[in-house]
């Protein structure tokens, strides 16, 4: 097998919770895996394709999930009972689901998040240089241009959304010894463009509105995560977008079309090019590299 294939890791038994008396939280494991995550999605997938009475919401994240119930129709003990038996039924190791290959268009070392990394370097580890300079080194890069290549060499996974509306949680689909890494900042800056992609940890996110944020600044989408007043043709269903389990293609653009983007996503006509796949586990741990090809070919 080798070192191009993904070992799933051994979970620990699941620690279920009550949250007040309207939620229930449900811990997988303490550290972010794959296996983890691909278990949070795949519960709370079984939970809505069963629709089962009392229970209003449920959110996966990156190593657990919780539910929103109505305590008037349903007792917590119980939802803890068909979720014990949802989880023990699951392999893992052999699931698949409905999901979406999404290409994100980025505009990297761009001049607003630029200006914005420059103006908080004291508060930075490495205040004389720039947040991809510092994330290049620390991962044994010799340059920008070869990290961002890595970068943008695998796709990445949504495995959560949230801690500000609409911001997607994103982990790169490649074996724990290729996963780049990067601490946030010191100190949290106090203003972030929105559209920012950032990274810290091992996730790259999207900034979907302007604010604070301790991630490093790699560039800029044109495209929108989160349309509060729903303008943009995909955002008709739902504010948010891409959903957890959607697996993004960051792709490099220049600034005309970064411009040419814009002006779409402004006069509200642009949409987003993606392509609905059936993502399946086994294949991804089994060979992530030639499925990773295979996955981002459709849209190319």
């Amino acid at each position: 097998m080798g070192a191009d294939r993904i070992t799933p890791v051994d979970l620990p038994e699941p620690r279920y919770e009550y949250g007040a008396d309207d939620h229930v939280f449900v811990e997988l494991a303490e550290a972010m895996s794959f296996t983890a995550n691909f278990k949070a999605m795949a519960i709370t997938q079984q939970v809505a394709e069963r629709d089962i009475d009392g229970i209003v919401e449920n959110c996966p994240a990156n190593a657990s999930y919780m539910l929103r119930i109505d305590p008037d129709v349903v007792h917590p003990d119980d939802v803890i009972e068909e979720l014990r038996e949802i989880e023990s039924s699951l392999d893992v190791e052999d699931y698949e689901w409905e999901t979406r290959v999404v290409d994100v268009p980025v505009l990297f070392e761009d001049p607003w998040t630029h200006e914005t990394l420059m103006e908080f370097r004291d508060r930075h580890q490495d205040p004389d240089g720039t947040d991809l300079e510092y994330s290049a080194e620390l991962n044994g890069f010799d340059s920008v241009e070869a990290f961002i290549d890595a970068f943008v060499s695998a796709p990445h996974m949504v495995t959560m959304v949230g801690f500000v509306p609409g911001l997607p949680w994103c982990f790169q689909m490649v074996p724990r010894d290729r996963q780049l890494e990067v601490p946030k900042y010191v100190q949290p800056r106090t203003d972030t463009p929105s559209r920012a992609v950032g990274f810290g940890g091992a996730f790259s996110v999207i900034y979907p509105v302007q604010g604070a944020g301790g991630y490093q600044l790699y560039g800029r989408t044109p495209i929108e995560v989160l349309d509060t007043d729903q303008q943009l043709p995909d955002f008709e269903d739902s504010i948010v977008f891409p959903n957890p389990g959607d697996i993004l293609n960051y792709r490099r653009i220049d600034r005309e079309e970064y411009d040419a983007i814009r002006e779409e996503v402004d006069a509200g006509t642009y949409e987003y090019t993606y392509e609905p796949v059936t993502f399946s586990t086994e294949e991804f741990f089994e060979a992530p590299f030639e499925y990773n090809e295979r996955l981002v070919e459709v849209v190319a």
